[in-house]
């Protein structure tokens, strides 16, 4: 990818179309209202974003769930233009497919019923998972979304002052998320997977030694 590209990008909207095709191999970018953000994955990155992934990964064979991991995969909302998510983490109801219109010939899902539990380690588009995502997730009906920011890039705001690393969990309550985060060694309440023992600074350290 050129540099000329990526300049002429910036200077107008992209097309969903002009991202799938400039875009549509490489698994570090997603599409927000024509803008194309780079997600960043550091080495610390893909580290946390592979925990949480076998951790829930057993929860789902233990549980007979037929869900599975969204390995290359976007989410365009049917509801929102020039837009096409890509999650570093998300997990898809097998048995929601046959209502996915693009699925079958495109690894592109448009409907959150699909999307059972999603996931995104914060880099420092922090904006975009702590923001925009929080309110797009939630109207798609996404019933759990954890927000991981092992280096505590989010704003204060978000996260509070001083700023630290934190997992957000948002739960889906009455179509809006509730918010709980946690920090150091505190454990992990879940309403997907209640018997999951994990603590915040598991999934937070997860690239580093403890």
């Amino acid at each position: 990818m050129t540099v000329a590209i990526n300049q002429a990008i910036q200077q107008k909207p992209l097309s969903f179309e002009d991202f799938i095709a400039n875009y549509g191999d490489e698994n570090r970018y997603e599409l927000i209202d024509g803008e194309v953000f780079d997600l960043e994955p550091t080495g610390l990155h893909e580290e946390v974003a592979a925990l949480i992934t076998t951790k829930i990964c057993v929860q789902i064979d233990s549980a007979d769930l037929p869900w599975f991991v969204l390995q290359r995969g976007l989410l365009r909302p049917a509801n929102i233009g020039m837009t096409a998510f890509r999650p570093d983490v998300a997990f898809i109801d097998r048995n929601e497919l046959t209502k996915e219109p693009l699925w079958y010939d495109q690894s592109i899902l448009t409907l959150g019923s699909s999307i059972k539990f999603v996931a995104e380690v914060v880099s420092s588009n922090w904006q975009n998972d702590y923001a925009r995502k929080v309110e797009d997730y939630a109207v798609l009906g996404i019933p759990e979304y954890w927000i991981a920011d092992y280096a505590g890039n989010g704003g204060i705001r978000y996260i509070g002052k001083p700023k630290q690393p934190t997992l957000s969990i948002c739960t889906l309550v009455n179509g809006e998320y509730e918010i709980q985060q946690f920090r150091d060694n505190q454990t992990i309440v879940l309403l997907t997977f209640p018997e999951l023992k994990l603590t915040a600074e598991q999934v937070l350290q997860a690239g580093k030694i403890i």
